[in-house]
């Protein structure tokens, strides 16, 4: 299984999505999930509306080429429209693994005809995942509750899918159940098309690797 960090590997909250814990998240060998929006015609990485603080995209991208632009980007889409911006700093880049995720579904046609590979989410609350013949992947969440089994990790998998499992910490939920019956089951050890997304990638290893 495939760990990546959450805004970069961050440890105190002043660091995520910032050029510290991007740095320390891919010299430690972990891939991001980071949020993407754009801020007078820039793309810059902030969650929340970008203040003056905010990195750029394009920063984002030269610390993960510099240290391996192998490891994966979980790229999540705050706006829509973004699509020429970023796809002319992948292609100056070029990193090995990416993903966009998170856009409006009008937004994701877009998306699509640029030929850039998208995740689908399948949650609690979004049980039909949208375009998902045409996914390269699924986000698999829950806001509410660990709703989801290994049985539906193996069928998106043998769907032709790759996975991102949203860990539960990421929505202040104790971690460790989930955890466990991941590094319970054969299938997840052995698949390379699951990724784990979590706050602390670098227990996650220590579990799952």
């Amino acid at each position: 299984m495939n760990v990546i960090s959450h805004r970069g590997y961050w440890k105190n909250p002043d660091e995520k999505n910032g050029e510290i814990a991007f740095a320390r998240s891919f010299r430690d060998g972990f891939g991001t999930e980071t949020d993407l929006r754009d801020r007078d015609g820039v793309l810059v990485v902030s969650h929340d509306p970008a203040g003056a603080t905010a990195i750029s995209a394009e920063r984002l991208l030269d610390i993960h080429q510099r240290h391996n632009s192998r490891l994966t980007l979980a790229l999540n889409i705050k706006a829509d429209g973004l699509q020429s911006m970023l796809t002319a700093l992948l292609r100056r880049f070029e990193p090995a693994d990416f993903f966009v995720f998170d856009m409006s579904i009008p937004d994701t046609l877009v998306w699509m005809s640029h030929g850039v590979p998208f995740f689908t989410r399948h949650s609690d609350v979004e049980p039909s995942p949208a375009l998902y013949e045409q996914a390269a992947g699924v986000w698999l969440d829950g806001f509410e509750s660990d709703w989801w089994d290994i049985d539906v990790i193996r069928r998106h998998v043998d769907a032709g899918k790759r996975v991102c499992i949203v860990s539960p910490d990421l929505h202040r939920r104790d971690r460790r159940p989930v955890w466990d019956r991941l590094a319970e089951d054969d299938f997840i050890h052995r698949s390379g098309e699951v990724i784990l997304c979590t706050d602390f990638p670098g227990e996650a290893r220590e579990i799952f690797e």
